[in-house]
């Protein structure tokens, strides 16, 4: 049922980061609520063509930028988050506390890291992590760094608050903030699927949260009891509606016409990770152009590589240059906040839809390609000569968020470089094998969500949670 929102509702929406950008703006999630409501927008700024673009679609567009916080809160936030960590103790959380003690590698680092695990320990506790919450929100009011946002919301009296992406609040916690002190309703959204059990302490509790689907929301209040079940929403995640806007297909001629690749010869996927988690990620791509170009038989099948749009390092423009038989088509981001383009959205949708089988380490993509019942591979072995010590990759699938994955049969995770050969040809010449155990893995996460209108769910609890 459509709600109707009183005349005198006000949405104040923070978008903190470039993907919230995507998810809310390009989706046209915001566009609903302001056709049913006042919208206020605080955004960061990628570029001056953005900035314009907005204000072009929205009557108060106001920029974004970040405050430092003053040391006190810097330090409480800081062992809050280890505490918080240490206590949920996540196999992920376990993987980010081993790389900050092989990060502190000075006597002086050291000596701060050993401080701060001894005086964050004893609060490691759901009562201790209460005490550190209240302390660290005490001293974010008596140490906070501006009033703007107090005087700009007693200006405007929104009755909502909605930040964009919870685990990107440190640039919005100051609007945030300012919005609970002065008893102004605050909503988020959990940005992904992994963020509860892999990316550390929610800064600061909401009133209200918008979640992926029914297991977020199970995980946000197994984590966080204190928050209502009712206080709740499952949305679906407006970052998938693009896949499911059949305005933006393209043949498959015209796809592999932008990428460069033969529409006749099979396509194979390779999306690649955070240069720090899959350090030597290239030597793998390489080996895997290697193996496809062995299967003469099948065409031989293409590698077209996405580069993870937010890897600046240049690491494969080496590879790139010297093997002309693997595709490396652009990934069309703005590099300020790291913001997604519509350009790239369509050009993921399409990739998605022609290739015909993926491989990655432990990535959404993974349920993207199951989403349009790709045989998704996942690598599981370390790059040759890289210390699986260090970093070993077969780490990744032990993550909570990802187990399930794995157990369901939907991906196959490849162990060695041999089975990833063995894999990747059955794949090929078998795409169907798995299909049942991806559909089920779609049905189990997403339930009715994964219709293109997440968004519109997304405003419409807006404008409810508004006009309460």
């Amino acid at each position: 049922m459509k709600v109707q929102p009183k005349d005198e509702s006000h949405i104040v929406a923070i978008l903190p980061r470039g993907e919230a950008i995507r998810n809310f703006i390009q989706s046209g999630a915001l566009d609903s609520v302001r056709s049913a409501a006042n919208l206020t927008l605080i955004s960061v700024v990628p570029d001056r063509s953005t900035i314009e673009a907005l204000e072009s679609k929205y009557p108060r567009v106001i920029a974004l930028e970040e405050d430092r916080e003053r040391y006190p809160v810097r330090i409480l936030r800081d062992l809050l988050d280890m505490a918080h960590g240490r206590n949920l103790w996540s196999a992920a959380a376990r993987e980010r506390w081993r790389l900050r003690d092989a990060e502190a590698n000075t006597s002086l680092k050291r000596l701060k890291r050993w401080g701060k695990k001894a005086v964050c320990l004893p609060f490691a506790n759901r009562r201790g992590i209460q005490l550190l919450e209240r302390c660290e929100r005490r001293a974010s009011r008596a140490f906070r760094v501006s009033d703007k946002y107090s005087t700009l919301f007693r200006s405007l009296r929104p009755t909502l608050v909605f930040n964009g992406s919870h685990v990107h609040s440190l640039v919005a916690i100051q609007a945030v903030q300012a919005a609970q002190w002065l008893g102004i309703r605050t909503c988020t959204f959990i940005f992904s699927w992994d963020n509860l059990t892999s990316q550390g302490r929610i800064f600061p509790p909401y009133d209200y949260y918008l979640v992926w689907n029914e297991e977020l929301k199970r995980q946000l209040i197994d984590i966080y009891p204190e928050i209502r079940p009712d206080h709740v929403f499952v949305t679906g995640t407006p970052q998938f509606d693009f896949h499911f806007d059949s305005s933006a297909y393209w043949s498959r001629e015209q796809f592999c016409s932008k990428v460069g690749a033969d529409p006749a010869r099979p396509i194979v996927l390779y999306s690649t990770g955070m240069p720090n988690h899959m350090p030597g990620e290239p030597l793998i791509v390489e080996q895997i152009a290697d193996f496809l170009s062995g299967m003469s038989d099948l065409g031989p099948p293409q590698l077209l590589v996405r580069v993870y749009p937010k890897d600046r390092t240049g690491r494969f423009e080496e590879l790139s240059a010297r093997r002309s038989d693997i595709l490396f088509p652009a990934a069309r981001w703005v590099d300020t906040w790291l913001t997604p383009t519509e350009d790239d959205n369509r050009m993921l949708t399409n990739t998605l839809r022609h290739v015909d089988a993926g491989i990655n380490v432990a990535s959404t993509i993974s349920l993207e390609l199951c989403m349009f019942d790709k045989p998704a591979l996942n690598v599981g072995y370390n790059p040759p000569g890289m210390d699986s010590v260090r970093v070993p990759y077969a780490r990744y699938y032990q993550y909570d968020h990802y187990r399930p994955v794995v157990e369901s049969g939907a991906v196959e995770v490849a162990w060695t470089a041999g089975e990833m050969r063995v894999m990747l040809r059955d794949a090929l010449v078998d795409p169907k094998r798995r299909s049942a155990q991806r559909q089920q893995l779609i049905r189990r996460m997403f339930g009715d969500t994964l219709d293109g209108r997440s968004h519109e769910r997304v405003a419409q609890v807006l404008l409810t949670l508004a006009a309460v």
